[in-house]
Formats: structure tokens, sequence, C-alpha cells
């Protein structure tokens, strides 16, 4: 008898799941865009990542990183 394995199957991401853009993170942080940029470059911003020209932020990184300074 053969025993077949289980794959499962990737869940789909949920609209709550989208990454935001740098104008998410700035309403989120209450900090003007600009401000965003300059941590950027002095590499003390929240975690992000460049998708061609885009800048893109993980929500549950954005939210660690708030958790983090806080602490």
């Amino acid at each position: 008898m053969r025993v077949q394995k289980h794959i499962e199957e990737p869940q789909p991401l949920s609209t709550c799941d989208r990454l935001w853009t740098i104008d998410d993170v700035s309403a989120f942080l209450g900090v003007p865009v600009q401000t965003l940029y300059q941590w950027r470059h002095r590499s003390e911003g929240p975690p992000g990542v460049r998708l061609g020209k885009h800048l893109r932020f993980d929500p549950a990184q954005v939210r660690a990183w708030v958790a983090s300074k806080v602490a």
C-alpha cells in the first residue's frame, strides 16, 4: 500500500496582508514622509524593501520596529 503525503497549497494573501507604501507608514506613525526617507538613509527607520522603483514595508515589521522603540 502506498502512502500519499499531504502537501498544503499556499494560502492566498488576504487584503490585510498587502505591503504598505511610504504614505501608509507615514500615516501609521504620524510622521512626515521626508522623515521616513531620512531615517532610511541613516538606517534608523523601519525596514523597507525596494521593489523596482517602489519602496514597500511589511506591516508586521513596522509594528515590530515600533514595539522595539517603545520597549
